[in-house]
């Protein structure tokens, strides 16, 4: 569905059309909702006394993926059990009774007659017959789609669209009391119960991935890349029409890491248990697991998760200490706090907190010292930063930028901090690290034109490095041939290989990712793992998901069940938006490669920049 704004109005105020598209959206959500009802009339099977046993029919055209039975009678009834069907609330004095699928299925399947017994007991006098009708409604349906953001580019790709649909993805990320603008209908409040050992609040953040527990070390990160992204490209997210949205989208984890600092030498670092959570499949709103959480302290150190936490807040602290003031200046004392931590107390923190060692284990902690340093010094100036930065510089090649290796966005920030006399060694860092990266160098590619680091999530490692060649390439390394290569890994993600990786975005893209929340039927319907094996498309959109991504061979299945190339993350998305924000903003500055003669994908190195 599309809306009739004049097009006039889009091209004045991209950000306006949004936002005033969205409120409508959400209003029409439940009449679309409606349209997947179903009535059918009560059928007495026998009555005694207040007790009586009855059904419904219906004849079911479409597979069902979750239901919900609005039963209404003509008198109160004080208990209704209904045989194939979960009791879910009664309203109405007991006229009305609300029943869902049972989490063991789904429903009935397409073309088929769907019978729902039950026994009830009459609330007051018998003499009233009792009668009643229900309204099967098919949970498994959500129509609900965003508007597609308008390209005044008229770029190869909707960088705009692609802004705007990013942050919707975050926001589908959310944990905790959502806020009144909530602009993801099928989310709702979750996690409300998540606290420290003391009782302390720790509720808010992102979910991590496809699964429900916060992780705050790929947290952090992914908001210090996000929140990089909108220091160095806020034109792209003004002309976008997405600046206010990219500034809530981080001030959102940013909240919630303040609240999991709890002391000087005390870090929350993880909330929920990753065995846990594996172990169901449902939406955040419907999780019944413990919910533990995990910290560092002097005794159980974690560096990394400490350093990596106090440059997500040095960051917001520069984006925020002209629009916030007190709440960028509480950030900066935290960042400063987390930074002596980490200084004082040395160790891996997924040594001190097993839990987190299946699923995010720290290789070191040198990288996050020189990151968190750099950043501490960027927001300050204080030169103590830099000095224990420079104990921790890698000249090396960079493995791949990622929420656990940093050593190439360290490469980038050192050139960019240091002085003249000291940029020529961490050029020459950078133009190392790139030449490993390029075709004829040290990393793989798929026959259509991929970086291929590694096969679980082979697009998150393409974009982080795409997104630091166009940062090395603003701060005028090698500036043609890294914009022209970061262009081509972030567009074949977009659909250059013949289809988008990106949910709700482009040519044929994914509509099965690997994703509790967005591939169950619409609350309160239950869901269970039945889902997960599930051919069936996901029951909502995830807007704006990077997927993992293809295999050495260009290779891919859009299956729910297949977790290694096709789950999203909150740090797949990250440097990818900061990719898309950097294409944006040259298109801007009119420097984009398809705006200086060199669009043309898969990339060929020239021999000066591999040679």
């Amino acid at each position: 569905m599309r809306w009739l704004f004049s097009l006039a109005l889009c091209v004045a105020a991209t950000h306006l059309c949004l936002a005033e598209s969205d409120h409508e959206n959400d209003h029409s959500h439940d009449k679309r909702a409606r349209a997947n009802t179903i009535t059918a009339p009560m059928t007495i099977g026998y009555q005694t006394g207040k007790e009586f046993e009855a059904d419904f029919t219906w004849q079911i055209k479409q597979e069902t993926l979750g239901f919900m039975v609005t039963i209404n009678f003509n008198i109160p009834m004080s208990d209704v059990t209904a045989y194939t069907a979960s009791f879910h609330k009664k309203e109405n004095n007991g006229r009305r009774w609300i029943f869902v699928n049972t989490v063991n299925g789904p429903g009935p399947g397409a073309n088929t007659a769907f019978r729902l017994q039950f026994k009830a007991t009459i609330a007051g006098s018998t003499t009233t017959k009792p009668t009643g009708s229900a309204v099967f409604e098919n949970m498994g349906i959500d129509n609900w789609s965003v508007p597609t953001a308008h390209d005044n580019d008229h770029s190869k790709y909707n960088y705009n669209d692609l802004l705007y649909k990013s942050i919707l993805f975050y926001e589908a990320q959310r944990s905790g009391k959502l806020p009144s603008n909530n602009r993801i209908p099928w989310r709702g409040d979750s996690a409300l119960g998540d606290k420290g050992a003391k009782g302390e609040d720790l509720t808010g953040g992102w979910y991590d991935a496809g699964d429900e527990v916060k992780f705050n070390f790929p947290m952090a990160y992914s908001t210090t890349v996000l929140t990089w992204g909108y220091l160095l490209y806020p034109d792209a997210y003004r002309a976008a029409g997405q600046e206010d949205k990219i500034l809530d989208c981080i001030k959102w984890p940013l909240q919630y890491l303040l609240k999991c600092h709890t002391g000087p030498n005390e870090l929350y670092v993880q909330v929920g248990n990753g065995n846990l959570d594996h172990a169901s499949w449902g939406p955040p709103e419907q999780m019944t697991m413990a919910r533990p959480s995990y910290k560092i302290t002097a005794s159980k150190p974690g560096s990394d998760v400490a350093m990596e936490t106090a440059a997500a807040m040095a960051a917001g602290y520069l984006a925020f200490k002209q629009k916030d003031v007190h709440f960028a200046n509480t950030l900066l004392q935290h960042a400063k706090q987390l930074w002596e931590f980490a200084i004082n107390h040395r160790g891996k923190y997924s040594d001190s907190v097993p839990e987190a060692h299946d699923f995010y284990a720290s290789n070191d902690i040198t990288d996050e010292l020189a990151w968190g340093s750099l950043w501490l010094f960027k927001a300050t100036r204080d030169n103590k930063y830099m000095v224990e930065a420079k104990k921790h510089f890698d000249p090396a090649p960079g493995w791949g930028q990622s929420w656990d290796d940093k050593t190439v966005g360290n490469q980038i920030l050192f050139y960019k901090l240091s002085s003249a006399a000291e940029k020529p060694k961490y050029k020459n860092a950078i133009i190392g690290t790139f030449k490993s990266w390029f075709p004829g160098g040290d990393i793989p590619y798929t026959p259509k034109g991929l970086a291929f680091r590694l096969v679980w999530g082979s697009l998150r490692y393409s974009s982080n490095m795409a997104m630091l060649a166009l940062v090395a390439a603003d701060a005028g390394i090698n500036s043609r041939e890294y914009r022209h290569w970061g262009m081509c890994q972030i567009h074949y993600a977009l659909g250059d290989a013949g289809r988008s990786f990106v949910v709700g975005f482009g040519h044929n893209p994914p509509v099965s990712p690997h994703h509790r929340a967005s591939s169950c039927p619409r609350l309160p319907a239950h869901c269970g793992y039945w889902m997960k094996d599930k051919s069936a498309p996901g029951v909502h959109t995830l807007y704006g998901a990077l997927v993992g991504g293809p295999g050495s061979s260009d290779n891919y299945k859009d299956e729910r069940g297949n977790f290694q190339n096709n789950e999203v993350a909150t740090d797949y998305n990250a440097g990818f938006t900061t990719a898309v924000a950097a294409l944006k903003h040259l298109y801007v500055k009119k420097l984009h490669p398809e705006q200086t003669g060199s669009a043309s994908c898969p990339y060929r190195a020239a021999h000066s920049v591999v040679g």
